[in-house]
């Protein structure tokens, strides 16, 4: 099953979310992603939906999505057309003898220590899912406590923008 990253423009009103979601769930999709902000106007909001399948089950999933009434526009991100990122913050055991090395990895993936406490830092990643994933691995020896990841959030490149679709 392949990887399809959905950005979909809809009206900023309370409900609009479990509708969408409520779609997926009723049809047996599963959302690998999803994260949900206001967008530069107030009046709108934008979906980032990461969800896996193939071309058939996105196209219907895109069908049903254009069936609701706060849905104004859906667009397929494609990888080579897009900047994909992700937040994550990590709880990481630091002991006084690992709390160099830790820090060192930090600075080598332009990461921020964003809390630190006597046993512990805490670590603010930027970036695609795949830096991510490779920061996680180089600090999971040293013990990962908690972990919070944003899901995917993404932009079409250049200057090509989802409102031009509004009326």
């Amino acid at each position: 099953m392949n990887r399809h990253v959905l950005s979909v423009l809809v009206t900023n009103h309370s409900g609009v979310l479990s509708r969408v979601a409520g779609l997926f769930s009723r049809r047996g999709y599963n959302i690998d992603s999803l994260s949900v902000g206001v967008t530069e106007n107030p009046e709108f909001s934008r979906m980032t939906i990461v969800a896996r399948g193939n071309d058939l089950i996105i196209d219907q999933i895109t069908k049903q999505l254009n069936k609701l009434v706060d849905v104004i526009h859906i667009i397929e991100l494609k990888p080579e057309e897009s900047v994909y990122r992700e937040l994550a913050l990590i709880k990481v055991s630091a002991k006084d003898g690992n709390r160099a090395a830790i820090i060192e990895i930090v600075g080598i993936f332009r990461a921020n220590i964003i809390d630190v406490s006597s046993e512990t830092l805490t670590v603010e990643i930027t970036g695609d899912q795949n830096k991510v994933n490779a920061f996680l691995d180089l600090v999971e020896p040293y013990g990962v406590k908690e972990i919070v990841r944003t899901g995917l959030t993404a932009l079409e490149r250049g200057s090509k923008e989802i409102k031009q679709y509004i009326d």
